[in-house]
């Protein structure tokens, strides 16, 4: 029996405000990618923390007034209470297990339990289990290598919150990234492959021939691994973006572009992402602006042209987003600068749609790999990293080009790799 309270805004004040134990709300949406990632982790959570704190989930779509009520403006949204009252931080966007977790313990006062961990023996870990990670375990399996794939959260990343992927080769057309990750997993789990998911990995050791990855309730141990942790989006780097991140900063036009129906919104970013979304914004926008800081798109040329003749969109070049200003918890404005003429210059808008790249989720391999300046694993079109036995596949690692075709193919070729390897020096 799920230990999640599903209620409406009627039973907001008894529920709520009037409980006894501390309150963790999911405010979500349908459609909503960040949301769908959230729910098994706030499943999880659930099962955890279930006696010490109260989990409640309310749609956001059937509640408008209360979510405007709370200054809420985006999907999902995690709010805490206690003795009626809001506290802790909010957390909105996409969102990882040790995130939600860390929130929680800061509520509570806790520390993550200390509990006797296993100990568990394969032939290749697999570090992320998004098209890259897949990917390479279905190469890994089908050579009958002992092999697991562990992720922090569900199984795939930036793929699965993906809604419409209109390139991948084979498929008919438009499909959903879930539908292509979801055939990826059912072959991985064809060849034998095991995929544990919402794992919080707490340290890993490359520095022995015999790998080794710390996680809350295992350790594992391997001959080689496969680094496919992937990236995650770019928070915008300006003055009051994380203050009015969720309340007019969002980063899913998906989840949140239907609020702003017949008003103006402005989106940051120059690539297919921040293209692609501001054609879709114009079906609720009255006005779209894109802030780009080159003179020139890095978006395919097919969305370059629909973007550029639709007449609800307008470009601004060579300049990028200094602060974000609102009242409470309305975005009012930005103030943007002209990066060749040094100029400033406000633009009044009612959110800010962000989509200025990504950042790596390297984090555990700092110190170990060699990383470039921006965060990514240095590695060659070999997959290999400067560490014997260690590989790294997907968006995570340096490369011109970063598609979900492109990390699949990575992964076939990191798994090739790691096989030939433990051919070699086994």
């Amino acid at each position: 029996m799920s230990r999640i309270l599903n209620i409406n805004a009627d039973e907001f004040q008894s529920e709520v405000l009037n409980s006894e134990r501390p309150v963790m709300v999911d405010f979500y949406s349908d459609e909503c990618p960040p949301c769908e990632v959230l729910a098994p982790i706030f499943e999880s959570m659930a099962e955890k923390y279930g006696e010490r704190v109260k989990f409640i989930r309310i749609m956001r779509q059937a509640n408008r007034d209360l979510a405007e009520q709370l200054g809420i403006g985006s999907s999902p949204t995690v709010i805490f209470f206690k003795n009626g009252k809001e506290i802790g931080t909010r957390l909105t966007g996409f969102l990882s297990k040790p995130q939600v977790r860390k929130a929680i313990d800061e509520i509570l006062g806790d520390v993550i339990p200390q509990i006797e961990t296993a100990r568990e023996e394969y032939d290749v870990i697999i570090l992320g289990a998004g098209a890259a990670g897949l990917s390479a375990s279905i190469y890994t399996a089908r050579a009958r290598l002992n092999t697991i794939v562990i992720d922090e959260n569900v199984p795939g990343g930036q793929a699965a919150s993906t809604y419409h992927v209109a390139n991948y080769p084979g498929t008919p057309g438009v499909v959903r990234g879930q539908e292509i990750i979801d055939n990826m997993k059912k072959q991985a789990d064809s060849f034998g492959a095991k995929i544990e998911y919402m794992k919080e990995i707490f340290e890993v050791d490359l520095s022995n021939k015999i790998k080794k990855v710390q996680t809350e309730d295992k350790d594992y141990n391997a001959r080689t691994l496969i680094i496919a942790t992937g990236a995650k989006p770019r928070a915008l780097p300006a003055e009051g973006a994380d203050e009015f991140k969720g309340r007019g900063v969002h980063y899913c036009a998906t989840c949140d572009g239907a609020m702003y129906q017949d008003r103006k919104v402005v989106v940051v970013g120059g690539g297919n992402s921040a293209v692609e979304e501001a054609i879709f914004l114009t079906k609720f926008a009255s006005e779209v602006t894109i802030i780009h800081q080159f003179d020139h798109f890095q978006a395919s040329q097919i969305a370059q042209e629909e973007a550029l003749k639709n007449s609800k969109i307008k470009v601004i070049w060579d300049s990028e987003v200094r602060k974000v200003n609102g009242e409470g918890h309305s975005l009012r404005s930005i103030m943007i600068e002209n990066l060749k003429t040094k100029e400033t210059s406000e633009i009044k808008t009612d959110g800010v749609f962000v989509y200025i790249g990504t950042e790596p989720a390297s984090r555990l391999f700092k110190g170990q790999v060699n990383l470039d300046e921006s965060g990514y694993i240095i590695s060659g079109e070999s997959t290999k990293t400067n560490i014997e036995g260690v590989f790294v596949a997907g968006d995570i690692r340096t490369k011109p080009i970063r598609q979900v075709v492109t990390a699949a193919a990575d992964g076939a070729i990191a798994g090739i790799m790691a096989e030939r390897y433990l051919v070699e020096s086994w």
